[in-house]
């Protein structure tokens, strides 16, 4: 028989005579004699509402007046959208405006918070149980169960009977979503369809291209072979409002190549000026900057999702998620060889959602 070297005790091998619990594995080497008994759930405390059906009423009244509170907390934020706008002129309306529709969210958002818990809290059922594992499938007995749990939570939650509290939720989850709707619209130009905004930039015919951000015209000697200017409509820096709206649509990559390593279809060939080109430098994938240019083999790269486009094909698009090529801007050279536009852009730039408005 072995001892233990530090206390001297007999130590016992286990084996499968010596195992206590049904169903233990033979050969143990540690053979538990105490384990611990299931203490159970501990005794059901009723609550008050249990036990007194007027505080049961005044519970269910605190839960649907709480969801109430949210629908006039919804509706009192597109009401303070509506009677504070916001004044470009006038930082106070700015203030007032997050002011009153943050609170107005607030409310609907804790309203409903505050009554769901109330209401699971002192009214569902409250009884302790345990779910035991099992295998997932899709038997028939699983799927008897599941219309019986269902049911159990129908008669649990009491949201089949209490009707009160079943429609002032309804009503506060169909009242909370509508202000964020109504401020959405606000993103936009409030008396001007915005796809339209997109199709016109500040382009037109005889606007001189300037370099961004100094807005110094461009002549045509200035650009050597295998540079690349980023480019601006002259006057786009001595805009206030509405400065950076515009330069997102007119901002503009001007890069010289060898006039015979351009492919220009008929209809295009007096849109260049001695190789000299001007793409749009928005992205038509989803609107990021095209800022590079490899003049090695004239492919412009969007850094945002790796979209190319090659400069000696109309920008058409060689790799990436882009699906349409970028926006040529036909450019010619006026009386002092500084380079000007011809027109606006002829198609929409940027993202081809707005092509297909």
């Amino acid at each position: 028989m072995a001892k233990d070297d530090n206390s001297g005790k007999d130590l016992t091998a286990a084996d499968s005579s010596s195992v206590g619990h049904e169903g233990a594995p033979a050969g143990t080497a540690v053979v538990v004699r105490d384990a611990v008994a299931n203490p159970g759930f501990p005794p059901h405390r009723p609550r008050v509402t249990d036990l007194n059906p007027s505080a049961e009423r005044r519970a269910e009244r605190t839960v649907y007046t709480l969801f109430y509170l949210s629908i006039v907390g919804s509706v009192f934020a597109i009401v303070a959208y509506m009677v504070f706008p916001i004044i470009p002129e006038e930082p106070d309306s700015v203030r007032l405006n997050n002011l009153f529709i943050g609170l107005g969210l607030t409310l609907a958002l804790l309203a409903i918070g505050i009554g769901a818990v109330h209401w699971g809290k002192a009214l569902m059922f409250d009884h302790e149980g345990v779910d035991e594992r099992h295998p997932v499938r899709g038997s028939d007995e699983t799927r008897e169960r599941a219309v019986e749990i269902f049911h159990e939570a129908n008669v649990e939650s009491g949201i089949g009977r209490r009707t009160l509290i079943r429609n002032s939720l309804i009503g506060a989850l169909i009242a909370f979503p509508l202000p964020a709707v109504v401020l959405f619209r606000g993103l936009g130009p409030q008396d001007t369809n915005p796809a339209a905004l997109l199709e016109h930039t500040m382009w037109k015919k005889g606007t001189r291209l300037a370099i961004d951000p100094t807005g110094t015209p461009i002549k045509a000697s200035d650009v050597t072979l295998g540079s690349a200017f980023h480019v601006i409509p002259e006057g786009l820096q001595d805009l206030g409002h509405g400065k950076l709206e515009e330069k997102a649509k007119a901002a503009v990559l001007l890069m010289r190549l060898k006039p015979e390593d351009i492919n220009e279809p008929a209809d295009k060939k007096d849109w260049s000026y001695d190789g000299i080109v001007a793409y749009s430098k928005i992205c038509t994938h989803v609107g990021c900057p095209v800022a590079l240019y490899e003049q090695q083999t004239h492919t412009l790269l969007c850094p945002c999702h790796q979209s190319q486009f090659d400069v000696t094909n109309q920008c058409e698009v060689i790799f990436g998620p882009a699906k349409r090529p970028l926006p040529q801007l036909p450019i010619a050279v006026d009386s002092e060889g500084y380079l000007i536009a011809q027109s606006d852009f002829t198609e929409p730039v940027g993202p081809s959602f707005w092509e297909r408005n």
